[in-house]
């Protein structure tokens, strides 16, 4: 089968996999709570980490559905169960490190349990029954650390969060990619998809920032402005990076792609969700502040999010064509310099900000490489985009 051939065989992300979604949308909506309700650095701390945690257990679905055959009424019923724990674990969310720790945890640990399980009797390969097995001890460890964190309180609670992430995480790496298998299109829609979620989350989140009963000049002048910074990042990632990094991943050797998909999807893909998760929660403060300074976390949010979701395109670009993309670099720069301004302006002004530095770096990319991104979007040549920088 040529390679034409094998990309047109695989299929594309089912309807059940989009409705699978929707519960990881409200899990993101619930971390934005979590992250406004405790406005301090150790809040912020918290919303990343369970942040961490959710994705992990969402980005195994990924893994898992791109395996199995998902028309089949076991699978389906499975992944109705998922969604259920799912849904609990969202719910437990604000309350994760504090009245609901439990909850969060036992909901948590049935949504990997499910996973496992199914992963085990739904692929047809046996190196795939083997693969997940091998993830079966940093899986236990990570379920009984939350577990663990339900029981303690204060730092030491947060610190058994923190080994419940890198247990998972390491655990992927100490496994390695013997067993696995990717089907490019698929994993690459997929993931692309949760940036499209996460970017419409953050749409969401420019209401839930209207405090006013009446809209003033500022409000819908902010909320225009915040719709900017986010089209700025669509941009970003769905004009050249999402088609490239595709078409990296197809041209590389099977075992090759599923060490692509591990670095570039699973573990590279969350910063750009939390970039976008933390602009969403600097967002509906400035929305609620417009004529008055951001709180420090506030701005950090703001400014630090949009810089890590670029950081994150920087790392994702070295990893999969081997260039910088020294422009990005610049504007993340610029944005954390940004930060102390933010909390001595207007919310407005820095929303404004903010959104200047994004459109700016988007406009400069579209002209001054406007040749090769013909030819990327004309599917030509992508998988070697290389652009001066």
């Amino acid at each position: 089968m040529t390679e034409a051939e094998t990309q047109h065989d695989e299929r594309r992300v089912s309807a059940l996999e989009l409705f699978f979604d929707l519960v990881f949308v409200f899990a993101i909506t619930r971390t934005t709570e979590l992250l406004g309700e405790d406005a301090t650095f150790r809040g912020l701390l918290h919303g990343l980490l369970v942040l961490a945690v959710v994705w992990w257990a969402w980005d195994g679905y990924a893994w898992l559905t791109n395996e199995v055959d998902t028309e089949r009424d076991a699978v389906r019923l499975s992944i109705f169960a998922a969604m259920a724990a799912m849904l609990i674990v969202a719910l437990a969310i604000p309350g994760a490190f504090g009245a609901d720790a439990t909850l969060f945890a036992v909901a948590y640990a049935a949504v990997r349990l499910v996973h496992f399980v199914l992963y085990r009797q739904g692929s047809g390969r046996e190196g795939g029954r083997h693969a997940v097995l091998r993830l079966m001890p940093s899986i236990a460890v990570a379920c009984a650390l939350l577990l663990g964190a339900a029981a303690t309180e204060g730092t030491t609670r947060t610190l058994f969060w923190v080994a419940a992430v890198a247990a998972d995480y390491l655990g992927l790496l100490l496994a390695g990619t013997s067993g696995w298998r990717v089907q490019v299109s698929h994993f690459a829609e997929r993931h692309s998809l949760i940036i499209l979620i996460a970017l419409g989350e953050s749409v969401v989140d420019i209401g839930a920032g209207v405090r006013a009963e009446t809209l003033g000049a500022g409000v819908v002048t902010a909320a225009l402005l915040a719709a900017a910074a986010i089209a700025a990042m669509w941009w970003a990632y769905f004009d050249v990076v999402a088609p490239v990094a595709e078409r990296r991943m197809l041209a590389a050797p099977p075992e090759e792609r599923v060490a692509i998909a591990r670095d570039s999807y699973t573990f590279l893909h969350l910063p750009m969700v939390a970039g976008i998760v933390l602009l969403a929660a600097g967002i509906k403060e400035a929305i609620g502040h417009v004529g008055d300074p951001l709180a420090t976390v506030p701005a950090v949010e703001l400014c630090g999010g949009a810089a890590l979701y670029l950081a994150a395109h920087v790392a994702f670009r070295l990893r999969n064509v081997h260039s910088v993309n020294r422009q990005r670099i610049v504007a993340g720069a610029v944005l954390l310099a940004l930060i102390p301004v933010a909390t001595r302006v207007s919310g407005l002004t820095a929303l404004a900000l903010v959104a200047a530095i994004l459109a700016t770096l988007i406009a400069y990319e579209a002209l001054r490489f406007r040749d090769a991104r013909a030819r990327v979007r004309a599917g030509g040549g992508s998988m070697r985009f290389s652009p001066p920088s």
